[in-house]
């Protein structure tokens, strides 16, 4: 069982990303390591555009319907009616409460793959190469000519907690009631934004520096993307005030 979900990790998640970075350093200029990550990044956040774009799309509609969660939360005792509400609210909106979850879930296998490739992959083993990928012979691990992304960096550690700490603040939705908020959700949900970029900041100080590269790349395409949806959900709520 162990072997086969081995295998599938290494066919699904490391020899591509592996492979993919490999290739992208090959193409890139002076085969600079670092541009090459920043590009892997975007790479990956094209393939997860769906998921992601369908994930921030919900973020937005739950903010709106915000105010109707307040009333059944204060209208509804019964923690099972308040339950079967919230979903009922939900199905009638088409969203779906857990896809941030599943979306930040689905970006574990990659941060850990991507461990994986900075931790042993340099030098890179030509046996988990693919045949048609040639390895560079000169591979260029500093960015921006000051940063080693071949070893833990202090500076790349502080600006993936940090974007991570805005791309939190920026999706989290508002909540009317946390004056009054005394429930797991809503203290969580506070505290979020803040323990999150901890344990990033913590975990980039033990990871190669690339890491921390991919995380804040990744950060910051996220509040691009966000940011856009944002000012698309402005324009058509104008809009439709307008025909009304």
């Amino acid at each position: 069982m162990f072997s086969f979900i081995g295998a599938a990790y290494n066919a699904i998640f490391y020899q591509p990303l592996l492979n993919g970075l490999i290739f992208l350093t090959s193409v890139m200029p002076f085969h600079d390591l670092g541009f090459s990550v920043i590009a892997l990044t975007l790479l990956i956040r094209g393939l997860m555009f769906p998921i992601s774009h369908k994930m921030i799309r919900t973020q937005q509609v739950m903010k709106k319907i915000e105010p109707h969660v307040k009333e059944i939360r204060d209208s509804k005792k019964n923690k099972d009616e308040q339950a079967q509400a919230m979903m009922e609210l939900y199905r009638q909106h088409g969203i779906n409460p857990f896809s941030g979850f599943f979306a930040i879930l689905l970006q574990f296998p990659v941060l850990i793959a991507l461990y994986h490739v900075f931790f042993r992959g340099i030098p890179f083993n030509p046996a988990e190469v693919y045949s048609f990928i040639t390895i560079p012979e000169n591979i260029n691990v500093m960015f921006l000519g000051t940063i080693s992304l071949t070893s833990p960096n202090l500076v790349l550690a502080f600006l993936a907690a940090l974007s991570q700490f805005f791309q939190a603040k920026l999706s989290m939705p508002p909540d009317p009631s946390k004056k009054n908020a005394t429930d797991l959700a809503s203290a969580m949900q506070k505290q979020l934004p803040y323990i999150l970029p901890v344990m990033i900041f913590i975990f980039g100080l033990k990871m190669p520096a690339a890491v921390a590269l991919y995380w804040t790349a990744m950060n910051v395409f996220a509040i691009v993307h966000e940011a856009a949806v944002r000012k698309q959900a402005l324009r058509r709520d104008a809009a439709s005030n307008e025909r009304h």
